[in-house]
This record gives C-alpha cells, structure tokens and sequence, in this order.
C-alpha cells in the first residue's frame, strides 16, 4: 500500500469530510488498468445516516485519471454529492482508476464499450477491497451490498490547452473538447474553462468553428457570442420582459445598457454586444479569467465593450451610492477598483443586471449566486442601478429546496415582479425580477429587437419566461 500512511482500523469510523489517497497493486492486471491502482476514499461532510451507512464504488474511466473531476478531493465530493439522493445518502465513496500523471494529457473515448463480462470479473476482483474499506457500522445487518457507480458524460475527446492560476479562481484549465451529440446531431467542438476547486463545473464554453480567414487549414476559432452554456440563452431570454422599452430606445438612438456581474470567458457579454447592439460593463474578480477570455474565447473590449477587474457586488455598491449621493469612502474595498475609467457616464442606470456568480467554497458544493447576494442591502443596491423599467437576471443554481424558496422571497420583497426560467437541465433557474409592473408590455410581435432575441434564442426559451411572484 502506498500513496498514505494509515493507522490499522482507520476506516473503520466515518470521519466527515476526510479525504486519502491510496495506491494498491491492481488485483486483474492489464486492460484497462495498470499494474497499480490509485484508490481515493471520501467521507461525506455531512451528517453521519442512521446505520447502516451507505458506501458505493467507482472505477474512473480509463484514461480520465488525471481529470480534476477524478483526482482532486473537490471534484471527488461532487461525484459523491450527485450520487446521493434523499432516500440513499452516501457516507463514503470509493474511487478506483490508475495513477494520476503529473501533467493533464489528452483523452480519447474508446470506441466500444468494455468487455460487461471482464467488467464484472474486475469488479469482483476489487470486491474484498472496497469491504475493507467500508465503514464497520454498514455491516451493522450483515454483509453490505456495495454498488458500482457508473460515470457518463458527453465528452469524447479532450485536448489541453493551457493551464493558468488565477489570484481568486486558482488553479484553472483551458480545454478543447469534441462532445458526443447523437443520435439528433454530428459531435460538436467546443472551448470549455473549469476552475481546479469546483472541476465538475464548467465554468464557460463556446462553440469552435472553422477559422476560414486562418492560412493554417483545419484550424478552428471561437464562436463569437455563441451560448452555449447551458443557462446563456434563458438569460437572454429574460430581456423579453424589456423588449418594447429597449427597441424604443433603440429607435430614438440611444444604446441599452448592460451590467455583467461575472464575465467568464465573455460569451453573455460577446452576445449582447454584437447580437443586440448593447452597451456593455463587465466586472470580473481574476484578471487571469479575463485574459483567458480575451485569449482563448474571443472577447474583445471596444468603447461599448469594457471589462474590468474587481468585486461586482462593491460595484453595484459603487454604482448606488453614486446615484444617491452618499459618501463612497463609507464603501469597504472601494478602494482597490478602479471604477471610473470602467464605468464612464453610466449615472443614468442600466437596462438589466446580469448576474452569473457562483459560490466560492467547494467544500459546500456547487450553488449558485453567493449566499450575501440576495441580502436586502445588495438587492436594494441593484434595484437602485436600474432605470425604472429595468431588471436583473441571475443564474441560479438551487442545492437545495429552502434555498430556492429563499431567493425567491428575497426578490419578491424588493422588486416589483419576479419572474422564472427552468434551464431544463435539472440543475439551473433563472430568475428576472423587474423594477417596475411589466404586465404584457413584451407581447409586440413587430418589434425588431424582440425579432432578434427569438432568432437568438428560439421560442423554448421565449416562450417559458412565466411570473412567480
């Protein structure tokens, strides 16, 4: 054994949260997996189930162990946490795959499955192992059944393209991949950012076309403006409420105004530049990500384009108490942004708020926005930034039920109307509330930038825009 050192019956106890590494001499040598093995076990930080406690197995799919998804403790937790339903809590889940290299390498999916037959034998090969290393309590009613987990993703090709680490999102990677999109569609190429402590999330992506203007035949470029985040489009989508009030600007000459809370790799603000002729702010805490943006995904600033770097909620805070007149010395961390070669003359509001923050602690798994932003001092502050017919979208991912209903009742108490989009991927909402009553304001059917947002977007989205509140 290898990899740790480790008292004899250490795992006999659940210790929330504890997370080894061990490496054993593989007990079925060869295809698919290397004379040694790499075993990660991980205890669930949350509270211990009533006995017995339910443990479960994973092998990681050959030639995806150096995948942060696979090799890091926070990509194992949500491995862990997805496994897990209400009825079956999972108090330990074990990892088995080969040794992680020190370098990210390419990976190809094999093109057949693995032998069902050798599948099963390895796994009863490994059987004696995983019970040795189950908690004492789940033998509690005799000897535990302990199931193998499969792991499935689109994923068919992954190429690295560069590793960075950024001062607040880490450790990150930059990635080509080719996703599996049958039986409806040919596999699509893609450009994907993940951050090291969150890697089961991507964080960004757009679509990789042919770079026609490129002397390198078969290179590929980023897709300007493509949305292809799963939650981008139902975002955009939110703007329908604003339709009528936008194109009446529009026609008399003026820009609409944006606000991006979270740039990424730009794609949302990409989006609303070229596609809907939007004056655009982003603010984004890692200069790092931005440079990735602007190297790697294609966002380029123009004078209606601007990014920059800091916190977006101390901007909305900046941007408040500008327009109310208060002391900004009274802002905490005002001083270290750069805010007015950003924000130029932007005393007249914003059209819409967008905001796409995710949390920053791993160890609580992934949610989405921060547990401040839906504090009544920040939703107060935003509601102040807008015009009087303007709103903010939030992506929104719920871990849990109460939280959902939180955020609802928060916006419900500060702003006018709120409204909900179901992303339809069992995990993302989005959440539009407005400054003023909207009614049936977005019903014109004639008006070019509504005509632009379907095009855009298509009639699912446009369509499941529906009030709550």
């Amino acid at each position: 054994m290898g990899g740790a050192t480790m008292e004899p019956g250490a795992f006999e106890r659940l210790s929330p949260s504890r997370f080894v590494s061990l490496v054993f001499p593989n007990p079925q040598p060869g295809h698919p997996y290397a004379d040694s093995l790499r075993v990660a076990v991980l205890d669930s930080p949350l509270p211990t189930p009533v006995p017995p406690p339910c443990t479960a197995a994973m092998l990681v799919p050959p030639g995806r162990e150096d995948d942060w998804i696979f090799s890091t403790a926070a990509g194992h937790l949500q491995l862990l946490l997805s496994s897990s339903s209400e009825n079956r809590p999972l108090a330990r889940l074990l990892l088995v795959g080969d040794v992680p290299s020190s370098s990210a390498k390419p990976y190809y999916r094999p093109q057949s499955d693995p032998d069902s037959d050798r599948l099963l034998r390895f796994q009863q090969c490994l059987l004696p192992l995983i019970l040795a290393l189950s908690p004492k309590a789940a033998f509690c009613d005799g000897l535990p059944e302990i199931p193998f987990l499969s792991f499935e993703d689109d994923v068919l090709r992954l190429t690295p393209v560069e590793r960075l680490v950024g001062p607040a999102a880490g450790e990150m990677l930059v990635e080509d991949v080719e996703l599996d999109r049958s039986p409806s569609a040919m596999p699509e190429l893609r450009r994907r950012l993940r951050f090291k402590r969150m890697p089961n999330l991507v964080q960004s992506q757009v679509r990789l076309v042919l770079d026609s203007s490129s002397s390198n035949p078969g290179s590929f470029r980023p897709e300007t403006g493509s949305l292809v985040q799963p939650y981008l489009k139902p975002m955009v989508a939110g703007l329908s409420l604003i339709a009528p009030e936008v194109g009446r600007q529009v026609r008399s000459g003026l820009m609409p105004r944006a606000l991006c809370v979270g740039v990424g790799g730009g794609a949302l603000l990409m989006s609303l530049r070229s596609s809907f002729g939007f004056d655009v702010v982003g603010i984004e805490a890692d200069d790092v990500v931005l440079n990735v943006a602007r190297q790697h995904f294609g966002l380029a600033d123009d004078g209606f384009l601007k990014v920059g770097v800091g916190d977006g909620l101390v901007l909305i805070k900046y941007l408040s108490t500008l327009k109310t007149g208060q002391d900004l010395n009274s802002i905490h961390g005002v001083s270290d942004h750069n805010f007015v070669a950003l924000l130029g003359d932007h005393s007249s509001g914003f059209d819409a708020v967008m905001v796409d923050l995710d949390s920053e602690d791993p160890g609580s798994g992934v949610y989405a926005p921060p547990l401040e932003f839906p504090e009544r001092s920040i939703l107060m502050d935003v509601r102040a930034i807008l015009k009087d017919h303007g709103i903010v979208v939030v992506n929104v991912i719920p871990p849990c039920a109460s939280f959902y209903k939180q955020m609802i009742d928060a916006f419900g108490k500060v702003f006018a109307e709120l409204y909900e989009i179901d992303v339809g991927n069992g995990e993302n909402y989005v959440l539009v509330a407005s400054v003023s009553p909207i009614g049936i304001a977005a019903s014109h059917t004639e008006d070019p930038f509504l005509n632009k947002l379907k095009e855009v977007v298509g009639d699912r989205y446009m369509g499941a825009v529906r009030r709550i509140c």
